[in-house]
């Protein structure tokens, strides 16, 4: 990615170098270090992923509350975005018309062998310090 080879080592990518990349491509930012997605998630994983998202949908039904389904962005800082599998926001006032501002109120991540490792080492401890 061409974008990506203009920054230094030492510097850090912001909300701003995030909005200018191609709607093409999924990108995480933790603690200003870009992660690419991985290829599209197993049917395995959307299974699961939707059948969790379909039950909080019917539970928040009529609650303040509202669940989304990545990919939605999820800004916790100038240096942190994510694209958690699903969330749910309490606060409408987070919820904007092109991303989540803050810190949902609950996040789940439906682990694959292939993200485990980002979820768990580098994600988890970035959305813990933000809510």
């Amino acid at each position: 990615m061409a974008h990506l080879s203009r920054k230094t080592a030492d510097s850090r990518f912001t909300w701003d170098d995030y909005r200018a990349w191609p709607d093409d491509e999924r990108w995480e930012l933790i603690e200003g270090v870009a992660y690419a997605m991985s290829p599209a998630p197993s049917t395995k994983h959307q299974t699961v992923t939707g059948n969790l998202f379909s039950a909080l949908l019917q539970q928040l039904r009529g609650k303040p509350c509202k669940p989304f389904i990545a990919p939605t962005d999820v800004k916790l800082s100038d240096l942190d975005l994510v694209q958690p599998d699903i969330l749910v926001v309490c606060d409408p006032a987070k919820i904007t018309p092109s991303h989540i501002e803050g810190a949902p109120d609950l996040v789940i991540e439906v682990l694959s062998p292939a993200t485990s490792t980002k979820d768990l080492r580098e994600k988890r401890p970035s959305t813990n310090a933000s809510g």
